[in-house]
C-alpha cells in the first residue's frame, strides 16, 4: 500500500451526507410538542373562534379596570375631545381657494354632524360617532356602519351603526353567480366584498325571538372597519387578543389577593386542646367554646386549652413586582406604554416619559390616519353625493363633485411634555429650516393658516384699541457703534 492510497476514497465506503442547518423555530421534539405546525387561512382561524374572542373581550372591557382604561386611551388619543376636524380645501382652476364653496361645505357638514341628524337613531353627534367607531373596533375588532341614503331628515343622509353580531361568521356558501359568501360577506373572484348579508335582528338579543332572516346590503352602502393583519382577511380581531389571557388571570389574581388581605386584616384564632376533646362540629348541638377579644382585657382559658392565632401574611412582598411584570407584558400586547395603562409614574423622568410618549403618539397618529381613510372620508364621500344629488348645497352643481370633494382632516395633537424645552427646540428647527410653521402647528392639532389668521385679527384689534402685542420674535435693537476718533 503506497502512501497515496490513504487519500483515495474506498468504493465500498457509504456516501456521507452533511447535516444541513435548520431554523430553531421549526424544530420538533419534546420541548415543542405543543407548538402548532399547521397553517390555516385567516377566515378558517376566525370562523370558529371569533365569537368567543369577541365575547371575552367585551367581558374584560366591562369588568376589568385595565381593559376599560385601554378603551379610554384609544378614544381620547385617536379622536380627542373635539373629534377629527373637517376642513374643505376646494380651489379654483388657478389654484386659489374657493372661499364660497368652502364656507358652504363647512357649514352644511357641521349642521349635519349635530346630534339628531348624524345617525338614524338621533342619539349621536359626528364626534360621538367617531368615538363609537374607534371604541367598537378596539373592543370587538370590527364595526359595521350602514350609509343610509335618502333618509328622512333635512340632509337626506344618516349613519346606522350595526353590531358585528349581525354578520354571521358561520354563513358560508356559494352564490348563483359564482361568488362566495365567507363569514357573511359576499365576495367576487378577487376577494373584494360586493355585499354584506346582515341579520335583521341581533342573534344575541334576548328581548326578542331569534330571527334567521338576512338582508343583503350592497358594499357601497356599508362601511366595515377593521385592521387587517393578513392578506385576504375578511373579519376583524379584537385588539386585546394577545393580552386577553393575562388580563383575565391578573384580574382573578388581584381579586384573590384582595380577599386574602381582607381575611388577614380580621385577626382571629382557635382554641385548641392536646387531644381535641371538647370540640363539636356544626352538626352537633353541644357547646363550642368561643370568646371575643377586647382591647385591654385578659381572659382565662379552660384547663388544657390554648389559643392558636390565625394570621395570614397578605399581600406578599412579591405582589408588587409581579403585578408590574404582568402589566408590562399586557401593555406590549395592547401597544400602549406601561405608564399610561397603569397610571404608574413613580420612577419616570423627563427623558423616559418623553420617549415613551413619543412612541405611543406615533401609534396614535397611525390610527388617526386609519380612521380617516376607513371612516371619515368614505362618510364624507357619501354625504357629498347625497347633498349634490338633492341640490342641498346652495346651487353647487353635481357635475363638479370631484372639485368639491377636496377635504382635509385635521386630527388632534398633544401638548408638549416640557413646554420650555419643546418650544426652544421648535424655534431652532424653524430658524434652521428643519421644520415649517405648518409642521409645528400640526404637532398640536392646529392649522397654520388658522393660527396666522387669528394672530392677524388679534393684532388688528389690539391696534384699534391702542394696545401693543409682542407677536413673533422681537427685533433686536440696533446700537450704533462709535467710530474711532482720528488722532
Amino acid at each position: 500500500m503506497s502512501m497515496f492510497d490513504f487519500f483515495k476514497r474506498s468504493k465500498n465506503k457509504p456516501k456521507q451526507y452533511r447535516i444541513k442547518r435548520q431554523f430553531d423555530g421549526a424544530k420538533g421534539g419534546r420541548l415543542f410538542s405543543q407548538w402548532t405546525t399547521t397553517n390555516k387561512s385567516a377566515a378558517s382561524e376566525l370562523r370558529d373562534q371569533l365569537r368567543v374572542l369577541r365575547a371575552r373581550s367585551r367581558e374584560l372591557c366591562q369588568n376589568n379596570d385595565y381593559a376599560k382604561r385601554f378603551l379610554r386611551l384609544q378614544t381620547t388619543n385617536i379622536v380627542g375631545p373635539s373629534g377629527i376636524h373637517f376642513e374643505p380645501k376646494v380651489t379654483e382652476d388657478n389654484g386659489t381657494p374657493d372661499i364660497r364653496a368652502n364656507e358652504i361645505l363647512r357649514k352644511s357638514f357641521m349642521e349635519w354632524g349635530k346630534k339628531g341628524n348624524c345617525t338614524v337613531d338621533g342619539q349621536l353627534s359626528w364626534v360621538d360617532a367617531q368615538r363609537l367607531f374607534v371604541e367598537t373596533v378596539c373592543r370587538d375588532g370590527e364595526v359595521l356602519v350602514r350609509l343610509v341614503r335618502k333618509y328622512d331628515n333635512p340632509h337626506k343622509f344618516a349613519l346606522h351603526f350595526i353590531e358585528c353580531d349581525h354578520l354571521n361568521e358561520q354563513h358560508n356558501e356559494e352564490t348563483r353567480n359564482g361568488f362566495e359568501i365567507k363569514m357573511g360577506i359576499e365576495c367576487n373572484h378577487y376577494g373584494k366584498p360586493v355585499a354584506y348579508h346582515i341579520a335583521k335582528r341581533n342573534p344575541a338579543d334576548t328581548f326578542v325571538s331569534r330571527s334567521e332572516s338576512n338582508e343583503r346590503v350592497p358594499a357601497e352602502n356599508m362601511i366595515h372597519g377593521y385592521v387587517a393583519e393578513r392578506a385576504n382577511q375578511l373579519r376583524g380581531i379584537p385588539w386585546a387578543t394577545t393580552a386577553m389571557t393575562r388580563l383575565h388571570m391578573l384580574g382573578a389574581y388581584e381579586e384573590s389577593e384582595l380577599v386574602a388581605c381582607r381575611v388577614a386584616s380580621a385577626k382571629m384564632g382557635f382554641i385548641t386542646s392536646p387531644d381535641g376533646e371538647g370540640y363539636t362540629g356544626e352538626d352537633v348541638e353541644d357547646y363550642n367554646p368561643i370568646m371575643s377579644a377586647e382591647p385591654g382585657t385578659f381572659e382565662q382559658l379552660p384547663a388544657g386549652m390554648a389559643v392558636q392565632t390565625f394570621d395570614p401574611d397578605h399581600p406578599t412582598t412579591a405582589f408588587r413586582d409581579f403585578e408590574k411584570a404582568m402589566l408590562r407584558g399586557i401593555s406590549s400586547g395592547l401597544n400602549v406604554s406601561y405608564a399610561s395603562l397603569s397610571n404608574d409614574l413613580e420612577s419616570v423622568n423627563y427623558s423616559s416619559i418623553r420617549q415613551g410618549s413619543l412612541d405611543e403618539r406615533d401609534q396614535y397618529r397611525v390610527m388617526q390616519r386609519w380612521l380617516t381613510d376607513h371612516f371619515l372620508q368614505p362618510v364624507f364621500d357619501a354625504w357629498l353625493e347625497e347633498q349634490l344629488t338633492h341640490e342641498l348645497l346652495s346651487s353647487l352643481p353635481m357635475r363638479k363633485i370631484e372639485k368639491f370633494n377636496q377635504a382635509e382632516w385635521r386630527p388632534r395633537g398633544w401638548q408638549w411634555i416640557d413646554p420650555t424645552k419643546e418650544v426652544a427646540a421648535n424655534i431652532e428647527a424653524v430658524k434652521n429650516g428643519f421644520k415649517s410653521l405648518a409642521d409645528v402647528a400640526g404637532e398640536t392639532g392646529r392649522d397654520s393658516e388658522d393660527v396666522l389668521n387669528k394672530l392677524s385679527n388679534e393684532k388688528l384689534q389690539a391696534d384699534a384699541l391702542g394696545l401693543e402685542l409682542q407677536l413673533g420674535k422681537a427685533r433686536d435693537s440696533v446700537v450704533p457703534t462709535e467710530e474711532p476718533e482720528n488722532d
